[in-house]
């Protein structure tokens, strides 16, 4: 699915997604990252969804976002609370959906300027 194009240059949005991938400014990516408005994260390796631990959520706390959109894949899933508490604990909204999902509500966040994080699982 094609996304709308972003006005603002400097930032990042999804401009496309589909199965095994998502595209952030154009550029296709098939495995699991971190958008932010302003920075992009290729280096947070998540295999899938049943591979999702405390370390992973501490990379994204040190983010220090805002709200953080956990893209699950094709269907919506929930990771066990003990796993991002820590982000639940300093005021951090966490919200898991499917990628899609994660996508669009990013780029309507974003747009927004709210300081806003998609950690997208693709796999």
């Amino acid at each position: 699915m094609k996304l709308h194009m972003n006005q603002r240059t400097n930032q990042n949005i999804f401009t496309a997604h589909g199965t095994g991938y998502v595209s952030v400014n154009g550029q296709r990516y098939e495995h699991s990252l971190v958008v932010m408005p302003e920075q992009l994260h290729i280096d947070w390796r998540v295999s899938d969804f049943d591979a999702l631990n405390e370390a992973h959520f501490s990379y994204l706390f040190a983010l220090q976002p805002e709200i953080l959109l956990l893209g699950t894949g094709a269907q919506q899933k929930f990771p066990h609370p003990r796993l991002f508490q820590t982000l639940i604990a300093a005021g951090i909204g966490v919200e898991a959906m499917s990628t899609s999902a994660a996508c669009r509500t990013y780029n309507i966040l974003m747009s927004e300027d709210r300081k806003v994080i998609a950690a997208i699982l693709i796999g």
